[in-house]
């Protein structure tokens, strides 16, 4: 025997379908602007800003995959064509012969200092200077919320 569904009352499907729909026209809309200045796709940016925050510009894919909500294998395929770009090399794990670094390049960095200030630009534009300051905290509440039950899950 099914129960029903406790569906949504009106306040929370505005709020689920403004979320699903702005969140999705924001992606499209820095990643148009990456691509149109620059020839980046927003999802390479972000693999580039991973990687060098990193101490010597290095992280295990798996856990790189896990910072930008990736699959393992959609990242191994978008690592692929970041290394025939130049932008990032793998290299092997010395302690795990299973394990594989990605790695930011210098070509790779050169990128992501001029792609920055057009996408820093386009975060401000298109969210930041929308919110107040406690607009921006709540927020990053809810949104650490969501990512610390949705990661507890897994």
């Amino acid at each position: 025997m099914t129960s029903e569904p406790h569906w949504l009352d009106d306040g929370e499907m505005r709020a689920w379908r403004a979320y699903v729909i702005a969140s999705e026209l924001l992606r499209k809309q820095l990643n148009r602007e990456l691509q149109d200045q620059h020839g980046l796709a927003l999802a390479d940016y972000e693999v580039l800003v991973r990687l060098s925050e990193r101490e010597g510009g290095r992280m295990r894919m798996a856990q790189l995959a896990g910072e930008v909500a990736s699959s393992k294998s959609r990242l191994s395929h978008q690592i692929a064509r970041m290394e025939a770009t130049g932008l990032v090399q793998r290299t092997e794990c010395g302690d795990d012969a299973r394990g594989v670094f990605a790695e930011i390049t210098e070509a790779g960095r050169a990128r992501l200092r001029e792609t920055a200030p057009t996408h820093v630009t386009g975060v401000r534009a298109h969210l930041i200077n929308l919110l107040s300051d406690s607009d921006q905290a709540a927020l990053a509440h809810i949104f650490e919320r969501v990512l610390t039950h949705l990661s507890d899950g897994e």
